[in-house]
C-alpha cells in the first residue's frame, strides 16, 4: 500500500496497479469521506439528482456527487452559510464541483453542428454573434440563456464561488475547446488555461479553509487531440501545487485512450485523476486502463429519462417492449429490479401522460442506470485487486457490445 499525504484532510493511496498499464485501484480520502476508486461520481448539477433522493443514492452505493459551480453561483452564499455543499444538499458525503469550464464551450463556441460526415470535419462552431460566452484573457463574459443574467467569471471569481459552495474537490478554471477548434486556436486557449491555472491556485489558497475544512483543487488538462499539447500541459501542471487533475476535452471515442495515455504518462502517479464528462462502459474501462481514477457524466440519468435502459447485454429502448414481462437486467441488484419492475411496466409508465407516472418512471429508471454504472466501477475495482482486469474487460465488452441477446 502506498499512501500520499499533503498535510491536509485530502490524500490518495494506491492499493493495486494493473500490471503493465497506467490504471490502478485506490482510495481518495476527503473531509466528508472516502472514495474507493475507480469510482463514478453521480451528477447533481444543482446539488441534487433529479427524481432520486439522497437515501436512494446511498442505497445504490453512490460514493460522491459532482455539482456545477456555474449553476450554483447565485446561491453560493446561502450554501456557505449552511456549512458547505455536503451539508446544504443533505448528501453528507464527498463532493466535487466543476468550475464552469464546460459552459465556456457550451454557451460559447457550442457543442458543434454537423456539416460533414468526415470525422475531423463534422462540426462547426457557433457564430460569434450568437454566442452567450465570450472569452477574454481576464475571464469569460456570460449571458445566462434562462435568466438573461450577465456575469463575468474569471479564475478568481470561479475559485471564490467554489470555495463558498465548499465541495471537497474543486476544478481550476479552464477553457474547454470544441472539436471544431483547430490546432492554432488550441495553442492559444491552452496557454490561457495554463495562466488561469496559476491564478486559480493563488486565489484558491486564500479561501480553501474558509468553511472549517480543507477544500482541494485539481488542475485541468486541455489540449484537444494533439499529443504535443497534451504532454506539454501535463508536464507544466504536474509542477504546480494541485491535489489532483481533471482530464478535460471534447473527445472522439477513437482518440480517448491515446489522449489519456499522453496525459497520464506525464502526470505524477501519486495524485488522483478525474475524467470529466464520460460514463459509457467502454469509456470507463479505457479510462481506467489509461490511468483515470474517477468519472462523471449526466448520461445515465438523462438517457434513462429518454427511455434508454442499461443492461449487461447492451442498452435497450423501452419503446420496443410493450407488455414485456422481462426484467430490466436479470443481473441487476438495484431497488427497481429487486422490486420486480419489468420492461413492459416501465414502458407503460414512460409512455403515460400522467405526471405521477412520469415521475415514478424517472425515479425507477434513473436508479437502475446509475446503479448499473456504479456496479461496473465496483466490478472493475474488484478485478484490479484480483489481478484479472484484462479478463474482466474482455468479457464485459463482449457481452455489452457484441451480444445478440
Amino acid at each position: 500500500m502506498e499512501k500520499y499525504q499533503n498535510n491536509n484532510q485530502f490524500s490518495f493511496e494506491i492499493k493495486k496497479r494493473i500490471p503493465g498499464k497506467l490504471g490502478r485501484a485506490g482510495i481518495i480520502h476527503t473531509p466528508h469521506g472516502d472514495i474507493k476508486t475507480p469510482a463514478f461520481m453521480t451528477v447533481g448539477t444543482k446539488g441534487e439528482v433529479r427524481f432520486v433522493s439522497m437515501d436512494e443514492l446511498k442505497d445504490i452505493n453512490v460514493q460522491a456527487m459532482l455539482s456545477n459551480g456555474y449553476h450554483l453561483r447565485n446561491i453560493s452564499n446561502e450554501i456557505a452559510k449552511a456549512g458547505g455543499l455536503a451539508k446544504w444538499s443533505g448528501w453528507n458525503g464527498p463532493t466535487l464541483t466543476d468550475s464552469g469550464g464546460f459552459q465556456v464551450m457550451s454557451l460559447g463556441s457550442g457543442m458543434g453542428k454537423v456539416v460533414s460526415m468526415k470525422r475531423e470535419q463534422n462540426v462547426i462552431n457557433a457564430n460569434p454573434k450568437d454566442r452567450l460566452a465570450h472569452v477574454t484573457e481576464d475571464g469569460v463574459n456570460f449571458l445566462d440563456p434562462f435568466t438573461n443574467q450577465e456575469d463575468f467569471i474569471g479564475p478568481e471569481e470561479s475559485m471564490q464561488i467554489q470555495c463558498r459552495i465548499g465541495a471537497d474537490i474543486h476544478m481550476a478554471y479552464d477553457e474547454l475547446t470544441s472539436l471544431a477548434d483547430d490546432y492554432d486556436y488550441n495553442v492559444k486557449a491552452l496557454a490561457r488555461t495554463e495562466r488561469w491555472a496559476i491564478r486559480s491556485l493563488e486565489e484558491h489558497k486564500k479561501h480553501c479553509d474558509d468553511l472549517g475544512y480543507h477544500q482541494s483543487l485539481y488542475g485541468v488538462l486541455q489540449g484537444g487531440r494533439w499529443e504535443d499539447l497534451r504532454r506539454s500541459t501535463a508536464k507544466k501542471l504536474a509542477k504546480m501545487e494541485f491535489d489532483g487533475y481533471g482530464l478535460g476535452g471534447a473527445f472522439l471515442k477513437e482518440n480517448l485512450g491515446e489522449i489519456l495515455r499522453w496525459c497520464c504518462e506525464e502526470l505524477p502517479e501519486n495524485k488522483p485523476r478525474h475524467l470529466l464528462g464520460l460514463s459509457h462502459p467502454d469509456d470507463i474501462l479505457i479510462g481506467t486502463e489509461m490511468g483515470a481514477d474517477t468519472f462523471d457524466c449526466v448520461a445515465p440519468t438523462r438517457e434513462a429519462r429518454h427511455g434508454r435502459i442499461y443492461t449487461k447485454y447492451g442498452n435497450i429502448r423501452l419503446a420496443k417492449f410493450s407488455d414485456s414481462t422481462e426484467p430490466l437486467d436479470e443481473d441487476c441488484d438495484c431497488s427497481t429490479c429487486k422490486a420486480g419492475w419489468t420492461r413492459g411496466q416501465l414502458r407503460k409508465l414512460f409512455k403515460s401522460t400522467n405526471p405521477d407516472d412520469k415521475r415514478l418512471y424517472f425515479k425507477l429508471s434513473s436508479i437502475h442506470n446509475l446503479r448499473f454504472i456504479i456496479r461496473l466501477t465496483e466490478n472493475i475495482r474488484e478485478a484490479i485487486l484480483n489481478d484479472r482486469f484484462d479478463e474482466f474487460k474482455e468479457e464485459f465488452l463482449k457481452n455489452y457490445y457484441h451480444s445478440n441477446k
